[in-house]
């Protein structure tokens, strides 16, 4: 590697990349952009770079500016991190959705050279431009362009080489990132929480307890958890609890075990809990070359599963047993020893193929949809509309073979078709069970992949806990990582003993080579020749669980009432598992992600989503604003007119087709008018709610004005009384030749001046009484009415006050509390001038 260039800032190049775009090439110019690049295996740092937006645990592997989104011809600087390929605008320096994507969602990637077209009265030796094509899991294919010259595209290529396909399980960025505040909890405590319902044990709770002391065997008048498996000897792939039969004991589970490939023995799935029907599910079951093998214990399991409660009186329960695969499929197993069951050997029992094909059919059927959209969507990985590729129109303009060419395209990927008949499968074992109440054995080859997206469904389509987003989760927790669906192959995730097996080295041989691009794109210039393809056969990629969501979103789209979850939810959720953000879908089994610590060491995709949902309540993207639990409580039973399958918009359209992806618009704008009605309605409650407190406080008011003028009118009263009661004190005081002073507080009021003054504190009121004359005789007849009328005086005649003035014969004192009453009472006029005429 030849030593790095210095590096300039965004702002640095953003002026030199506009003088690019008005000269017309970004060919030119030598130095439009700068790299600094270290050794290989140490970090690559753009200093100037806002690290804002990196994840937890995420790290800087490498980074430069100056790359071209080809998809849609932005300039901006691209980083590869322990986590995710990142594309910032150099305009906004924002983070471009099309051009970010987690490493663990890459599928290949590729370097090409095209080489451009001279335009004319300009040389031909014209350079030629360096690209990096992207194919991502999520139906989009990016290609970033490079200046000549330089060694960012070596150095970009590298850091996806290192990082995509570590050879370790913990080498990926959920075991750095750890569970941080996503903790998972045990998933063994949520399987058998799950369990517990099905048997109508819900009242009962797991826990870790339960399960290290085995004591969770519970059962109900058909069906018990075993707890056989728990060590998973009897079958590594399935769950360490299984819900079987009560009348099979744990010995004839294990020996009906190896009659079915793997290992994988018919167990119960889901049980009606009025009927007693049920959907089971496990692998074909090993007939052997000559197909003439039995297995008495395997079909006196197999005939268990028709086992019908005390009181049911409509004779034996009829079995179906359901095998995905088409029928020649079926035979062509038993070359292998498998095969499928002969009815005369199961009791009252019916085969039915339902002719799904295998994992490399729907591999490829995704291969030719996500060509097809890049080919013909307004986005496209050449960088040009569809409507003006290669100097044509591709709809309308009188060419119209080639929009039925582009239709016919469509049709030949096959994917639709895969989706349908998948529901189609599920629907008619829905409809056995709800409306014969008969019994459903499911199994493809080895159980695990066409199995597991048709019990599931049947599941989704009976039970109307399942359309919740708790129930959804339980699951899928319990038919896809229970029952050991392979997401580590399927996915092309490391594996967990680090060895670098066959489906492993294929992958990173593919992700070196170039994908093969449309017909229409390699017109357009010459790329770099492909390495060999992989094997079809030993090739185990296959996005099963991803059509099986795609399933989901159809029966979204055909009951928008029937699902708490929106669409927008399954994107999220398909677009986390794809990422290996989290842990919950590593590895091929339970038993390989409990010896992994998955658990314990990453964090939780179900916490995420939750979290998110917590957020913003119910008013959350992920909660359908449509969901009516009422209207469907039952089960839904499609009919075959309505299996009618169209492209998924919110996912496989927002890449190629941004603006058409908007099919939820309409559910959004109805969101947004939620919202409003829900802040006006809050409004409206806040409204009525100080309305009332103001009527209250009215109320309260008014209460309190009544209470004022009685107190007002009681005042007055007293006043009137207190005035009289002055005026005779005041007569009889001044008859004896004193002053009189009345005292409100600490201001003397003169009585004859004011006489109303008294009554604004008549609490206060004190009279004052002050002789005229100091030689006042002790047998004085005032004394005998003072000692009739004083408060102070006992009860034998002695005074309680013998400090006070009128003791002392100097003055006299009469508080508040003296009689008034009686002063008025007495006579002091007629004695006083009756004795003054007798003299």
């Amino acid at each position: 590697m030849s030593a790095p260039p210095r590096s300039t800032s965004l702002s640095d190049s953003s002026s030199e990349l506009e003088q690019l775009e008005s000269t017309g090439s970004w060919d030119e110019a030598l130095d439009w952009f700068k790299l600094e690049v270290q050794h290989p295996g140490s970090r690559s740092v753009l200093h100037h770079a806002n690290y804002k937006f990196l994840l937890e645990a995420e790290r800087v592997i490498v980074g430069g500016h100056g790359v071209v989104l080809i998809n849609t011809d932005e300039a901006g600087t691209l980083i590869v991190t322990n986590f995710r390929l990142i594309f910032l605008s150099e305009e906004t320096e924002n983070i471009v959705a099309l051009g970010t994507i987690p490493l663990a969602t890459i599928e290949k990637f590729s370097k090409m050279v095209v080489k451009n077209q001279p335009a004319p009265r300009q040389s031909e030796k014209t350079p030629s431009q360096r690209l990096l094509q992207v194919i991502g899991r999520d139906m989009r294919i990016i290609v970033f362009g490079f200046r000549p010259k330089t060694q960012l595209r070596r150095a970009i290529y590298d850091g996806i080489l290192r990082c995509t396909k570590p050879s370790r399980l913990w080498d990926l960025y959920a075991f750095s990132c750890g569970p941080s505040k996503f903790t998972n909890a045990n998933p063994k405590v949520r399987l058998l929480n799950e369990c517990f319902r099905l048997l109508g044990k819900g009242f009962c709770s797991a826990s870790i307890d339960m399960i290290d002391k085995g004591s969770y065997t519970l059962s109900n008048e058909l069906w018990r958890i075993s707890n056989v498996n728990s060590n998973y000897i009897m079958c590594p792939s399935y769950p360490f609890a299984l819900i079987v039969p009560k009348s099979i004991s744990d010995e004839e589970l294990v020996h009906a075990s190896s009659f079915r490939s793997k290992g994988r023995l018919p167990v119960v799935s889901w049980c009606h809990p009025g009927t007693g029907a049920v959907l089971a599910r496990s692998s074909q079951p090993l007939v052997g070359l000559m197909m003439n093998m039995r297995s008495n214990t395997d079909e006196k399991l197999v005939a268990a599963l028709c086992s019908q409660p005390d009181g049911y009186k409509k004779g034996r329960r009829k079995l179906y047993i359901a095998d995905a695969r088409p029928r020649k499929n079926a035979l062509a197993n038993v070359a292998m020893g498998g095969g499928s069951e002969s009815p005369s050997h199961y009791f009252q029992s019916e085969v039915v193929f339902f002719g799904i094909d295998n994992i490399h059919a729907m591999r490829e059927s995704l291969f030719r949809l996500r060509d097809y959209l890049d080919t013909h969507g307004s986005t496209s990985s050449d960088g040009t509309l569809s409507l003006l590729r290669h100097g044509g129109w591709t709809w309308g303009g009188g060419n119209l073979s080639s929009m039925s060419a582009s239709v016919a395209t469509l049709g030949d990927s096959g994917w639709l078709i895969h989706v349908q008949s998948v529901l189609a499968g599920s629907a008619w074992i829905a409809a056995r069970v709800a409306l014969e109440s008969a019994s459903v054995l499911v199994h493809c080859s080895d159980g695990w992949d066409r199995t597991s997206q048709l019990i599931s469904l049947a599941n989704l389509l009976l039970d109307p806990y399942y359309r919740t987003c708790t129930g959804f989760q339980a699951l899928i927790e319990k038919d896809w990582l229970a029952f050991g669906h392979p997401f580590e192959e399927r996915m092309g995730m490391p594996t967990v003993s680090g060895s670098s097996d066959t489906s492993l080295d294929l992958s990173r041989q593919s992700s070196v080579g170039s994908f093969p691009s449309s017909p229409m794109r390699q017109s357009s210039g010459s790329s770099a020749p492909q390495a060999p393809s992989s094997s079809h056969a030993q090739n185990q990629y296959s996005p099963i669980f991803l059509q099986w969501i795609d399933c989901v979103s159809q029966l979204l789209r055909m009951y928008p009432f029937a699902f708490e979850f929106s669409s927008a939810f399954l994107v999220d959720l398909l677009d986390s598992v794809l990422s290996c953000r989290f842990g919950n879908f590593f590895c091929n089994s339970e038993k390989e992600r409990q010896l992994a610590g998955v658990s314990e060491s990453c964090g939780c995709l179900w916490a995420y989503l939750a979290g998110l949902r917590s957020s913003e309540g119910r008013s959350h993207v992920h909660y359908n604003l449509f969901y009516s639990p009422l209207k469907h409580n039952g089960p839904l039973l499609p009919p075959a007119a309505a299996l009618a399958p169209t492209l998924w918009p919110q996912f496989h359209l927002r890449w190629a087709c941004p603006s058409e992806a908007q099919a939820g618009e309409l559910e959004a704008q109805c969101r947004n008018m939620s919202l409003k009605f829900s802040e006006l309605q809050k409004a409206k409650e806040g409204a009525e709610k100080k309305a009332e407190e103001t009527t209250n406080a009215m109320e309260w008011l008014s209460a309190e004005l009544q209470n004022e003028k009685r107190l007002s009118s009681n005042a007055m009263t007293l006043a009137k009384r207190a005035n009289k009661e002055c005026a005779a004190i005041k007569r009889a005081i001044q008859s004896l030749g004193c002053k009189v002073h009345f005292a409100g507080g600490d201001t003397p009021v003169d009585i004859e001046t004011n006489p109303m003054g008294m009554t604004k504190r008549e609490s206060d009121l004190s009279i004052s009484i002050s002789v005229v004359a100091d030689d006042v005789v002790s047998d004085n007849p005032l004394g005998g009415v003072c000692d009739a009328i004083c408060p102070l005086r006992s009860r034998d005649g002695g005074c309680r006050w013998p400090e006070a003035g009128c003791a002392q014969s100097c003055s006299q004192f009469i508080g508040v509390k003296a009689n008034y009453d009686a002063i008025d009472s007495l006579s002091i006029y007629e004695t006083y001038f009756d004795s003054r005429e007798g003299k």
